[in-house]
């Protein structure tokens, strides 16, 4: 209870608004992915085999009122063995607006409930026993944001997990198949970010496999890379596959390849990411069209967020498809599962940030709306890049929604548009509440 007691008072001396600084050094923005020890594990989503997973399951040691809400903990053991790697704590699930705390220590500014996070926490470990806490806390800002959102009721800490990858190896990807410009056949343009976290150079054997939706191979590398100390680097591969057409997708055609990047160590294969691809290639015209293979998608929309299961989403979302639906609009960023079922189903997506504040939408004064405060504008920025970053390799996503129409328009929708469009991504980028201004491409 002692360490506690130090998270609540920590807390009554946090700011109103977001700190920046602190939550830079800790959130981190990137794909959403594991690292398996075992392709086979890795193919099936099986984690009980990784040596550097743990279930994150904190138990509440305190329950209140006012501005801290509850307090979750949990002890985790760190061995000599994780000086050499990087962990981070992936979060969802909690229930409410949070902070994390290693060890006493504050290491992120509140957190949105809606939107699943990883952050770092290697810089607060120590060998040896170490408290992780989740602080629940009441933060009006933060619900101004998403006043008219709701989730469903899904078992507390659902999914959220420690695990812990080597300092020189895979931080992020970025992944699409896409028709060649002769439209003859797909190529691969894959990018994998790799960082070296060691004071010391460091060599990396890099490779990757693809096989398309019959399970025949089509293509694979290994390379040995020189890391420089405390560097990251981005290696890109781009194969083609031939006679492919037959496998582009849609939501009628939804034919997945299958991905896998691993890295070599000694001559072993240690670590694994898997993931499915489709081909498609997106964009957007004049019209308001949204277009796959340069041709507009006719769309049939709904306003929908996943159920408390993935199985019963699975359900839900086929029987949407079985009345003629063809295109979801999820009101804040999904669990990763949600869109791996559209990608497998076959099923539009429109995802969108965690951004919902009707009730001053009209006021455009400053600060009149939350998306006109500036003392927010890292608030907005970091639920958009998180939206985008965590869930960008699915081919299901056709588009990316700044927020929820009635959410108001002013200079953190200016931001946020303009940091999208800063990733070159030729889908579009949709806000309804642009009101005629220039922060939407449709």
């Amino acid at each position: 209870m002692k360490r506690s007691i130090l998270y609540l008072v920590a807390l009554l001396f946090m700011g109103a608004f977001c700190c920046a600084e602190l939550s830079a050094q800790s959130i981190v923005r990137r794909s959403e992915f594991l690292c398996y020890d075992k392709r086979t594990d890795a193919e099936a989503d099986l984690r009980g085999e990784i040596e550097k997973y743990i279930k994150f399951s904190p138990q509440v040691v305190y329950e209140g009122g006012g501005k801290v809400r509850a307090v979750y903990e949990q002890q985790i053991e760190v061995p000599a063995s994780w000086n050499d790697f990087n962990a981070y704590l992936h979060v969802e699930n909690v229930g409410g607006e949070y902070s994390i705390f290693v060890n006493g220590v504050q290491i992120t500014e509140p957190i949105d409930r809606f939107t699943p996070t990883d952050v770092y926490i290697s810089k607060n470990l120590e060998q040896g026993a170490n408290t992780i806490a989740v602080v629940v806390v009441d933060e009006p800002y933060m619900t101004y944001i998403s006043e008219s959102l709701t989730m469903p009721e899904r078992q507390q800490f659902d999914n959220c997990y420690i695990f812990a990858q080597r300092r020189v190896g895979v931080v992020d990807y970025n992944a699409r198949l896409l028709p060649d410009a002769e439209n003859r056949f797909a190529r691969l343009k894959l990018d994998i970010a790799v960082e070296n976290s060691f004071t010391t150079n460091e060599t990396l054997e890099l490779g990757y496999d693809i096989y398309d939706p019959d399970g025949k191979l089509v293509d694979y590398a290994v390379n040995r890379y020189f890391i420089p100390a405390e560097s990251r680097d981005t290696i890109t591969y781009d194969p083609y596959s031939y006679n492919s057409n037959q496998w582009r997708w849609s939501a009628t055609n939804p034919k997945l390849y299958s991905v896998m990047i691993y890295v070599k160590r000694g001559g072993v294969l240690r670590e694994y990411i898997p993931f499915k691809l489709g081909i498609a290639k997106y964009g957007y015209n004049e019209k308001g069209e949204i277009l796959l293979f340069d041709e507009p998608l006719r769309l049939v929309k709904r306003k929908y967020n996943s159920a408390a299961t993935m199985a019963a989403t699975e359900s839900e979302i086929k029987k949407l498809k079985s009345q003629g639906v063809n295109c979801l609009c999820p009101e804040y960023p999904q669990p990763m599962w949600f869109y791996s079922i559209c990608d497998r189903v076959g099923m539009y997506v429109i995802d969108c940030a965690a951004i919902s504040s009707p009730s001053k939408g009209d006021d455009r004064t400053v600060g009149g709306t939350p998306s006109n405060d500036p003392r927010l504008v890292e608030e907005y920025l970091r639920r958009v890049e998180t939206m985008y970053r965590r869930a960008q390799n699915h081919v299901s996503i056709i588009a990316f929604s700044l927020g929820n129409a009635s959410s108001g328009n002013g200079y953190n929708m200016y931001k946020a548009y303009e940091l999208l469009k800063s990733y070159n991504d030729s889908r579009p980028i949709i806000f309804e509440g642009a009101d005629g201004e220039w922060n939407t491409d449709l």
